[in-house]
Formats: C-alpha cells, sequence, structure tokens
C-alpha cells in the first residue's frame, strides 16, 4: 500500500469509506510507518476526520481500532493505553464512546494497561464538557471496584462457608458491575486456589441458585443476569472436573440432574468440559447414566455414542418410541442395533453407493416389513414437542427445545435414506411430513432442520408411483426454504427426464387421485356404514351414513372398532386431499403468467375430469378453440350460456386479453351461477402502462415509498416465486427481491431497503431489520448482471460482486401480460405486508416516525386490489342482511350502527368513526373472517383483508351488542 506522504490520514479515510464490509485499519497504519509514536499521531488525525463521517466509517475505524491495541500492547502497552483515552474523550457524539463501551474495552486488557489507563483517564476527561467527563467518571468507579474485587484477599480466619460465600459474592458482583465477560471470568481463575471443602460449598451453592439463560433480550441488565448463570455454569464444571471422583451420591445426583437439562455445554470451555466429562464418564463405572444425560454428553460432541441400551438419544417423541420398541423385542435388538449404527454413519448429504449396499444389509437382518411398519410409526412423530425439556442454552436467539437434536438427526437422516429400499406403503405421505416439519422455523434460528428435509426429499426421489410423485409436485409449490425448493426442482426434473416428458406435463400428470371415482367424490363402505368425502370449493368435509342409511354427525363406533385401519386411511385421505388442493390452486394460478395451451384431449384428462384438479379447474374460465367457456350443468358454456364442443387447443383465460364489456360479463356470469373461484381471475387486477411509466421508461414507481413489514414480505414474495434475501444491519450489500421469467428470458427487480438505525428498535434480536420502505421495479434480461444496493440503503447499482451495470428492459417492450403479472405480485406484498393494514400503529410505530405513511396508506387512495374490492362489494352489498345500514364511498365501506356511524377503508380496513374521524381500533382475532362467510359468499378465495372488512361490517352494524370492552370504550359517546 502506497500513501501520499502528505496526507496519509485524508487518504486512509478514503479507504475506510470505501470499504464495503471490513477494512483492516491495523494493516494500513503499519504499511504508512513503524513507528509505534508517528502510528498514534496518524491515528489521532484519522480520528479527528473520522468524527466528522457518518455512522458506518465511524463505526468501521472503532472495530477495526481493537486490532491495531493488541499490536501496540505487545510491546508499547502505554501508548496503547493514552490512545484508547485520547480517542475515548475526542469523538463526543459517537454512541460507543461511553461508560459501557469503556468498561467492556477495558475488561479484556492486560493488567498494565488498565492501571495506565485509570492514571491518564479522569486528568484527561476533566478536560472535556459533562456529557463526556461524566460517562469517564462512572466508567473509572466501575472500574475500581472491579480491580478491588480481582485484588481482594481471602479471609485465611473464614470458614469454607463463609470463603464460599464471599467467593460466589465477589463472582455476582463482577458480573452486576462488569459489561463483559472478562472481569468474572479473571475472578474464576482464582476459582482452584480455594481449598476442596470450599470449592464443594460453591458447587452445591451454585447447584441451587443457577437458573435458565434469558434468550433474546439484549439490555443490559439481561446481559448481566445471563453472564451471572453463564458463570455459575463455569463453577459446576471446573469444581466437578477437580473433584467429582470423590463427589457422593447426593452430589454426583445433582451434578447429573442439572447437566440433563442442557442442550450442549459452553464452548468456550473445552479443556474444563472435557475433564468435566472424563469425570462423569468414570461415574458410569459405577452405574448407568440416565437417557438423558447421554443425551446432552453427546450434543456436547463428547463421547458416549456407543452406550448400551441408548441407541438414539431419549428426549424427543420419535427417538421414545423407537427406544419403547426396542426394548419390548429383545431378539431383535442386536440387528436394530447394528442398523442404527450404520444410520449414524449418514454425515454426507447424499449416501453413496457402498453405504447403500451396507444398508440392505442391515435391512435384510430387520426385516423390511419390519422396518416400514416401525417406521410407519415413528415418522409421524417427528417435530413433535421434547419429551425432556431442555432448560439451559448456549444459544440465546431460539428456543432449544424446537430443534432437532443433532445426534438423533444424523440417525434419522440416515433411516430416510433407507426408506425406499424397504418401499412401505404410504411412506409418501410420512416423507412429506417429514419435509414440512423439519422446515419449520424457529425464530432467531431459522428452518428446524433443513438436512432432515433433504434426506427426505432425496427419499421421495428414489420411490416409485404417483403419491410420491404428487408428494413432490405439492411441495414444489409449498416449500420456500431455498437449499431444499433446489433438492425438490432436481428430483422433478430427474424424474421429467426418465419418464421422457417435461416438467409442465410432470407437474400434471403427477397429481394423485386419493382414491376419489369422480371429481371432488369418494365413496367408502364399512360394513353397514359408509362415508362420502366431498371436495367443493376447496373444502373438503366427510359425511357419515349409519347402518340405517340416515345421516350421522361422525364415524359409528361399529366403524371404529371393526375398520380402524381403513377409517385411519380415511383420514389421512382428507388430510392430503386437502393439502394438494392448496398446492393445485397455487400451481394454477401461476399458470396465469404462462400462457400455457393443451390439447382438448389431455386439458380434459388433466384438469377439467381430473378427481381432484377437476374440483378447481370446473370454476375456472378457459379459452377453448378461441371461445371463453366455464363448467356448467354438466357441460362447457359461453358467457351466454350456451353450451360449446371441446375442440382444439385450450388455455386459460385471463381479463388482460379481453374486453372491459367480456370481463363484467363473466363476473356477471359467475355471480348469477354462485360460483366462488379458487383464485382471482375474472376479478384479477389488471396492470396497464402509465403516461408515469412510460415518462420513467425504464422503471415503475408505482410502488415506491411504502413501509413494509420484512418477514411478512419475505414470506409472501417466497409463495410467489420471488427470490429475496432477508436484510441483516450490516455492513454488507444485497441483490433485490427478483423473479425469473424464464419463458420470457426476462428478470424482474422490486429494490427494497431496511429502514433505521437504532438496533433492537429497528431490527430483531438477531440483526434483521423488522421494516423495508420500498422503491422501483424494474426487468432485466435473465442473464444480465445482478444490481445490489447496501443493506441500509444508498441506491442500487453495480457492486463488487457484479461491477459491469446492466441495462434494464424498458418496459413498453415487456410483455403486457408479464408487466402487470409482476406488478400484481408486487401489489400484493405492498397490501398485505404494509404497516399500514396494522389497526395498532395508529401512533405511527416506534418514536411515531411512520405517523404520516400510516395515515395516508389507512384512508388514502385505492390501490388496484382495493378497487377490485370496491367494484364487487356494489354488486354484493343488496345481498347482505346489513343492505340497509351500508354504503359505498370512494374509498370506504360505510356502515350505519346505532351508537356510531363507521367507514371502513377499503384498501387497509382500518376505521374511522363518524363525525369527528375518530380512529376506531379493532384487532382481527385469528379465524374473524370465518363470521361473514355463511352471509355473503365471495366470489373468489384468497382475500383475507376483504373478508375481514365484511365481518367488521357485521360486527359494527350490530354495534350496541357488542360486549368486547377493548372496542365498547370507543364507540360509546362519554
Amino acid at each position: 500500500m502506497t500513501l501520499p506522504s502528505d496526507a496519509p490520514a485524508a487518504a486512509l479515510l478514503v479507504d475506510l469509506r470505501a470499504a464495503r464490509s471490513s477494512y483492516n485499519l491495523r494493516q494500513a497504519v503499519e504499511a504508512c510507518t513503524g513507528d509505534p509514536e508517528e502510528q498514534a499521531r496518524l491515528v489521532e488525525d484519522l480520528a479527528v476526520r473520522v468524527s466528522e463521517e457518518d455512522e458506518g466509517v465511524r463505526e468501521r475505524f472503532w472495530d477495526d481500532l481493537y486490532y491495531l491495541h493488541d499490536a501496540w500492547e505487545s510491546f508499547a502497552p502505554g501508548l496503547a493505553a493514552e490512545m484508547n483515552v485520547r480517542l475515548w474523550v475526542r469523538d463526543e457524539d459517537f454512541y460507543m464512546g461511553r461508560e459501557n463501551f469503556i468498561v467492556s474495552n477495558l475488561s479484556r486488557r492486560p493488567r498494565s494497561v488498565v492501571d495506565e489507563v485509570m492514571t491518564l483517564l479522569p486528568r484527561l476527561a476533566n478536560t472535556r464538557p459533562p456529557e463526556v467527563r461524566e460517562p469517564c467518571e462512572r466508567a473509572m468507579t466501575r472500574m475500581r471496584r472491579l480491580l478491588d474485587l480481582e485484588d481482594e484477599p481471602g479471609d485465611p480466619t473464614a470458614t469454607p462457608e463463609e470463603s464460599a460465600e464471599a467467593y460466589l459474592a465477589r463472582v455476582t458482583e463482577a458480573c452486576a458491575i462488569g459489561a463483559g465477560r472478562s472481569w468474572p471470568d479473571r475472578i474464576l481463575e482464582q476459582l482452584p486456589t480455594l481449598n476442596e471443602a470450599t470449592q464443594r460449598l460453591v458447587l452445591r451453592r451454585a447447584l441451587s441458585t443457577v437458573r435458565p439463560v434469558v434468550g433474546g433480550a439484549e439490555d443490559l441488565e439481561t446481559m448481566r443476569v445471563n453472564l451471572r448463570q453463564q458463570s455459575l455454569t463455569h463453577m459446576i464444571v471446573h469444581v466437578t472436573a477437580r473433584f467429582g471422583s470423590t463427589f457422593d451420591q447426593d452430589e454426583r445426583a445433582a451434578v447429573l440432574d442439572w447437566l440433563a437439562g442442557h442442550d450442549r455445554l459452553p464452548y468456550d470451555w473445552i479443556g474444563p468440559v472435557e475433564a468435566f466429562a472424563r469425570t462423569v464418564e468414570r461415574w458410569a463405572d459405577d452405574a448407568p447414566l440416565p437417557g438423558p444425560v447421554v443425551a446432552a454428553l453427546r450434543r456436547s460432541d463428547l463421547s458416549f455414542t456407543d452406550q448400551d441400551g441408548w441407541e438414539v438419544s431419549p428426549g424427543e417423541a420419535w427417538t421414545d418410541a423407537l427406544l419403547a420398541a426396542l426394548d419390548t423385542s429383545p431378539g431383535t435388538r442386536p440387528a436394530w442395533s447394528a442398523l442404527l449404527g450404520h444410520a449414524r454413519t449418514a454425515t454426507s448429504a447424499r449416501p453413496s453407493d457402498r453405504w447403500l449396499r451396507l444398508a440392505g444389509t442391515h435391512l435384510a437382518a430387520v426385516g423390511p416389513d419390519g422396518f416400514a411398519e416401525r417406521l410407519a410409526a415413528w415418522l409421524p412423530l417427528v417435530g413433535r414437542p421434547r419429551t425432556v425439556p431442555l432448560t439451559f442454552s448456549v444459544n440465546p436467539n431460539g428456543d432449544t427445545n424446537l430443534i432437532f437434536d443433532e445426534f438423533n438427526a444424523n440417525i434419522l437422516r440416515g433411516l430416510l435414506w433407507m426408506l425406499p429400499l424397504a418401499a412401505p406403503q404410504g411412506a409418501a405421505r410420512l416423507l412429506g411430513h417429514v419435509v414440512q416439519t423439519s422446515l419449520r422455523k424457529v425464530a432467531g434460528v431459522g428452518p428446524r432442520s433443513p438436512k432432515i428435509a433433504n434426506a427426505a426429499v432425496y427419499a421421495l426421489s428414489r420411490l416409485e408411483g404417483e403419491d410420491a410423485l404428487g408428494q413432490l409436485t405439492r411441495l414444489s409449490t409449498q416449500v420456500t426454504f431455498k437449499t431444499t425448493l433446489k433438492e425438490i426442482q432436481k428430483a422433478l426434473d430427474a424424474m421429467a427426464q426418465r419418464l421422457g416428458v417435461t416438467r409442465d406435463d410432470l407437474a400434471e400428470l403427477g397429481v394423485p387421485t386419493y382414491g376419489l371415482t369422480d371429481v371432488g367424490f369418494r365413496r367408502e363402505v364399512f360394513g353397514a356404514c359408509a362415508a362420502e368425502l366431498h371436495a367443493q370449493d376447496g373444502h373438503v368435509r366427510l359425511a357419515w351414513s349409519g347402518e340405517t342409511g340416515r345421516p350421522v354427525k361422525a364415524p359409528p363406533a361399529s366403524v371404529k372398532r371393526d375398520f380402524p385401519d381403513d377409517l385411519a386411511d380415511l383420514k389421512s385421505a382428507v388430510k392430503d386431499v386437502e393439502k394438494m388442493l392448496a398446492a393445485q390452486r397455487d400451481r394454477l394460478d401461476a399458470l396465469m403468467l404462462t400462457d400455457r395451451t393443451w390439447p382438448v384431449g389431455a386439458w380434459r384428462e388433466r384438469y377439467l375430469d381430473h378427481p381432484l384438479v377437476g374440483v378447481h379447474a370446473r370454476r375456472l374460465i378457459w379459452t377453448v378453440n378461441g371461445t371463453p367457456a366455464l363448467w356448467s350443468d354438466g357441460a362447457l358454456r359461453d358467457v351466454t350460456g350456451a353450451e360449446i364442443e371441446p375442440t382444439g387447443n385450450v388455455k386459460l383465460w385471463h381479463p388482460l386479453l379481453a374486453t372491459v364489456d367480456e370481463v363484467v360479463a363473466w363476473r356477471g356470469r359467475l355471480e348469477a351461477l354462485g360460483v366462488r373461484q379458487p383464485f382471482k381471475q375474472a376479478h384479477r387486477e389488471v396492470y396497464l402502462l402509465t403516461d408515469a411509466e412510460r415518462t420513467t421508461r425504464t422503471y415503475s414507481n408505482r410502488f415506491a415509498a411504502h413501509v413494509l413489514r420484512q418477514h411478512q414480505f419475505a414470506a409472501l414474495a417466497a409463495l410467489r416465486g420471488w427470490d429475496n434475501k432477508l436484510r441483516l444491519m450490516v455492513d454488507d450489500e444485497f441483490p433485490p427481491a427478483t423473479r425469473e421469467l424464464p419463458q420470457y428470458g426476462l428478470r424482474a427487480e422490486f429494490w427494497v431497503e431496511g429502514i433505521g438505525d437504532d438496533h433492537g428498535v429497528d431490527t430483531n434480536d438477531s440483526g434483521t431489520y423488522l421494516r423495508l420502505s420500498t422503491d422501483q421495479v424494474r426487468f432485466y434480461p435473465m442473464d444480465a448482471a445482478r444490481n445490489s444496493a447496501h443493506a441500509s440503503g444508498g441506491g442500487y447499482g453495480s457492486g463488487w460482486r457484479f461491477p459491469v451495470a446492466a441495462e434494464p428492459v424498458p418496459l413498453d417492450e415487456v410483455p403486457p401480460l408479464v408487466l402487470s403479472e409482476v406488478l400484481r405480485d408486487v401489489d400484493l406484498f405492498v397490501g398485505v405486508a404494509s404497516v399500514g393494514n396494522d389497526p395498532t400503529w395508529q401512533d405511527g410505530g416506534p418514536q411515531g416516525r411512520f405517523r404520516d405513511y400510516w395515515q395516508t396508506y389507512s384512508f388514502g387512495d385505492l390501490g388496484a386490489t382495493a378497487q377490485t374490492r370496491r367494484d364487487v362489494l356494489a354488486r354484493l352489498l343488496p345481498r347482505l342482511r346489513i343492505a340497509d345500514r351500508c354504503s359505498l364511498t370512494e374509498r370506504f365501506l360505510v356502515v350505519r350502527g346505532d351508537l356510531r356511524t363507521y367507514r371502513i377503508h377499503l384498501g387497509s380496513g382500518n376505521i374511522l368513526m363518524e363525525p369527528n374521524d375518530q380512529y376506531l381500533c379493532i384487532v382481527p382475532a385469528r379465524g374473524a373472517a370465518a363470521g361473514a362467510g355463511d352471509t355473503a359468499v365471495l366470489p373468489f378465495e384468497g382475500d383475507a383483508t376483504f373478508s375481514v372488512i365484511l365481518s367488521k361490517a357485521f360486527l359494527l352494524a350490530n354495534d350496541t351488542a357488542i360486549t368486547d370492552v377493548t372496542i365498547t370504550r370507543q364507540i360509546r359517546p362519554v
């Protein structure tokens, strides 16, 4: 590195500004000069300049300064101390240069540096204003006490009880004073100097007072509480490692009981922990260790992998069932133990041929039928709540009880790999369950066990038959975790290649019927009783008839008694049909963008007459040989009701390609027939190019300047096929949310940025932004270079990953169907994830920063989706039983109650009360929309906000009957 000799600090500042993620200040300074005194002057000159920079540059400077101090402390401790002090008192505005920062900084410094700082800091701080001097003085007071605690001698005349109490008090006080763990650890290092009797008293006291670590919070008090609990754990480990061989039975039992509640022992005490484990292992020579203890040691990567009687670790529902089954079959246990031992070697992403050959040998020893029967009982239990809860966690950000035990996870992966070798009936359903439960997210952690999900996908890909293909097809529309979704796509590609069909054909051919003999219908006979499965409007129900043929509400007792397996299969089929109907609805909705066509024969077989897909297909409008048609009264009929002969090719009808009169006519036809479409088709929003977008030419600002809840946006984006990364409050670049459109050779981008700079207020505990701001929508050639932007904003453009800027595609060159469907997705993201929808945000959210936006969105002009709601309501209102109390304005559904008149906004669902536009906060309960369903059937599924608006309307029309005090105290006049 070569720097201009006349302005080295200015050159370093340029580099600090340009740094994207990290910057090595130590290397840069040492490259300028080898003299520590000159380095110090350069750093102080740089600090003056940095104090005027933005927070990112300042934070980078302070972070990198640690490494420079580390170098100085080894040969110039006085210089390191002086530079610490001079910089702390110089940058008056920087939030880190205060009391807790000083204490935590000193806590990790050598004693010589600390003593030097204690001399320098008061003298230099006295020259600064109170806002600098006072935090420094408080830091000095805390540091003096910490030094006293470290130097405090033991009382040679004290009893062991008094010594133990005094020692524990010193550790506790150090935890309460310090801002880091270094000082309590310095006192803990004195533990071996206490005699054995005192240490064992310390152990008993620690075991009786240690509590679970408090996860998720970052306030100073919680950190101190956690630090104290960690220090007590450290004591228990140290004392047991030293004297555990002489413990009596009560002491051993107390330590083992404490150990059983751990997810794992801390990584940063590896030496003491290993000695602790060896002690516990010696205890096993006298008496078998309890299963939960074995499990805790295994989770800590400490031996105990081949303990007799514990082929898997207990504590999870499926492993408890496995161990119970082995206990009841001692004759087959050796073969099963060998099989499970082989399963435990499943440590790679996929099994090798050799691994599978050995698995086949073990499978033959236990019997394929027995293996299949056992797994059919165990796999449904995967993901159930732990049977032995864990109360001590080294992961403070997530609930360890929701995460799979890592030792068991390897065994489970091996069992899943073996499953196709036995090919049991119903295996596909079990594997689908494992995929979804393994991908269930845990706050602060993410998916519970992606590797188990991937193993289940592998097993599905090795099974033959329509059930496995159906599960993969369903999962491809519902799984959003990228790694597993990629495995599912690879499995489907391989199946399509093996069968010699396209992926689209495979998705259509692979939909199981689940025993349905007609569209949406299945009948099963159980002796003199019968059950009929009806799938209508996307909902599935069972209708039972008893021995006399009369309808009954539930399965008759004779069916439960004589046909338990058949009844279980039928109930499973109901769940499978519900899941597959949801998956097929989403697949059909996605087809609205593809403009795909079918020969009429293939279309009838795969869609119109398919027992399951037909439930949706017969409620959609299709263009048959150029004529739009809908299934009605046993035939395809046009908008006038005239029957048409199905010939030629068929494709989904899209309102973008129809006239306004045709769209209105079809909406009226659906209304007259009482058809509820599986998704918006006739009422689908259409987004045409606007004059503003012709002016901007390459981008749309139609959905810019909104504030979205990031996690809700991310979930919606994944479901709609967009690729998006959660933005973190870090110094890094992120790509925009993108959707690839290979059929058109295009890539759509939606530009979003993180909002805020206050960690813990604008982010969650893991540093993920809670809210995003929205910007442009753009289109690029699919293989064009990617754009990126800093996590906290600053604009998108070429970055270090893609230094060559890509040219966007002009909007008027984007196919109208593509433009409309992409903008419809973005409208969905804004309409669902906007903070303006939140009825509790009338105060504007954190510090009221979003009050203006919330007010504008909550009661402002309607977007395309809300305009559709208004059009539907205009036709629907006359048929409602509250019609005489309702009217429509441009933006509101107006409801006249007996106490007040209410205006419900058709975009957000938020409410204003007349006459003074007082805001009414009603937070919908889960399932609140169901109350309106029996009274007003919407012409399409999937608009939850519409249902909430209707639910609120029915509630407020009869406002004198409302008993909820959170509502009545707002609406009743004072």
